[in-house]
């Protein structure tokens, strides 16, 4: 069994509240869970209206196809142009 995990971190620019970030986090998880075969959910600064932190997850039984399905996820999230990606991390783990 192969785990795929990302942590992905953005930036919102011209946002000034947790109620307009929201509506971009909602649009992001929901956008991605219809087109991958993964799990999403936000999983820190929560309370920070300029910033989002996702933690996205596949599971599968080939690394290949593991590091493909995240590296499209993250081109998918660059390519919507909600938010800008500052920082990410990928790690895959098998078990």
């Amino acid at each position: 069994m192969v785990i795929g995990i990302i942590k992905i971190v953005f930036r919102i620019h011209d946002n000034h509240s947790l109620k307009q970030k929201r509506k971009i986090v909602k649009s992001m998880v929901s956008r991605v869970k219809n087109r991958f075969n993964v799990s999403i959910a936000e999983i820190g600064s929560n309370d920070m209206w300029q910033r989002i932190e996702l933690g996205i997850t596949a599971v599968g039984n080939e690394r290949t196809h593991i590091d493909s399905s995240l590296n499209s996820v993250i081109s998918f999230l660059d390519k919507m142009y909600a938010a800008e990606i500052i920082d990410y991390s990928t790690e895959i783990i098998n078990i």
